[in-house]
């Protein structure tokens, strides 16, 4: 595993964001788009979590975002920002979440 400095860490903008609408980019097996509530800020993400999750679970649920990221096109939808998630050996994926009520827009660090 490489290293970063604390200095590049603090170029990272993660924060909490509350998604407000989901759904399957048609045509695709696994990209789900989201609009996501970054706190006074709307933003667009695009994610490959189909196999694990549905829309309608992820809307109305605060999970972690990456905020300042460039934006991407996957399947030519642009993605402003970029959920957080684990995965392990077996390729189970699972979003990460606050573990207890804070405010959308909440800058992790």
């Amino acid at each position: 595993m490489s290293t970063i400095g604390f200095g590049e860490f603090q170029r990272v903008d993660m924060r909490v964001g509350l998604v407000v609408d989901a759904a399957r980019v048609e045509g695709t097996e696994n990209l789900i788009k989201m609009a996501v509530d970054l706190g006074g800020e709307r933003r667009q993400a695009v994610a490959g979590l189909a196999r694990w999750y549905k829309p309608e679970q992820l809307i109305g649920e605060k999970y972690l975002f990456v905020a300042n990221l460039k934006p991407a096109k996957l399947r030519g939808i642009e993605s402003n920002c970029m959920i957080l998630a684990a995965d392990d050996e077996k390729g189970k994926i699972v979003l990460l979440k606050p573990e207890a009520d804070i405010d959308v827009g909440s800058k992790i660090r």
